[in-house]
């Protein structure tokens, strides 16, 4: 038996005096720190929630910009409120995807580089924000001439259903770069995952269709379905 077993009452308050004597101090500014810690998790809980508001607010005005068709310095101001004030928010994130398209439209490749790679450095990595911002990032590239970066980027492969977009994108930048059986087979692996619709299905099957040998047309389907590359709504995929 240990001796602390035969210790009497006496002995054990005795030991208790002495051991709050040496580690008292210590206790108390341990306990008033969990305390002031609790109170400080609640107070940065009660921000960040606030924090959220308020960008949710601007996120809402800059969708409203967009949907009236605002001048886009004007949208671009939200976005830019967003993207400087309110970083570590989904609706920044979404924010800097509008000004890259925004730079695509006006031929500024280099500014929609940038933006989608501050998107790629916010996002969570392998999120449906991250896998977009890649395959758009993709698509700048190639547009820019940056064909081996552009294919570095898209036979990384994506999960779920972003792998279908992930395939149709390289055989565009493989077609752009004259890279036509390359770009056939990309476009085989597309129309193989499926998961499309729309617009893109019949786009993919022209594309293919254009770079088939005549004698094995007939045997290409018409439509394919295809990957939705529209933004996800903050809270989707995050």
């Amino acid at each position: 038996m240990a001796v602390d077993e035969y210790r009497t009452d006496d002995e054990q308050l005795d030991a208790l005096r002495r051991w709050w004597s040496e580690n008292g101090k210590s206790l108390a500014v341990a306990v008033v720190t969990a305390v002031a810690l609790s109170f400080g998790w609640q107070t940065w809980q009660a921000s960040e929630e606030q924090n959220l508001a308020q960008a949710s607010d601007i996120y809402q005005a800059l969708l409203r910009n967009i949907s009236i068709g605002a001048p886009a310095d004007e949208s671009s101001k939200y976005a830019d409120e967003l993207i400087n004030d309110y970083a570590e928010t989904t609706y920044a994130q979404f924010a800097a995807f509008h000004l890259a398209a925004i730079a695509v439209g006006m031929d500024k490749l280099p500014e929609a580089e940038r933006q989608l790679r501050w998107v790629l450095k916010h996002a969570a990595k392998g999120s449906d924000s991250a896998q977009l911002a890649e395959l758009r990032l993709a698509r700048v590239l190639g547009a820019s001439g940056q064909t081996e970066k552009s294919l570095a980027i898209l036979q990384g492969g994506a999960d779920g259903h972003f792998a279908a977009a992930y395939a149709a994108a390289e055989g565009d930048v493989l077609l752009t770069a004259g890279r036509n059986d390359e770009a056939r087979l990309a476009y085989q692996k597309a129309m193989a995952l499926g998961g499309i619709e729309g617009s893109a299905s019949s786009s993919v099957s022209q594309k293919l269709q254009s770079l088939m040998p005549a004698a094995v047309l007939n045997d290409v389907p018409v439509a394919v379905e295809t990957v939705d590359e529209t933004e996800n709504q903050p809270g989707q995929g995050e």
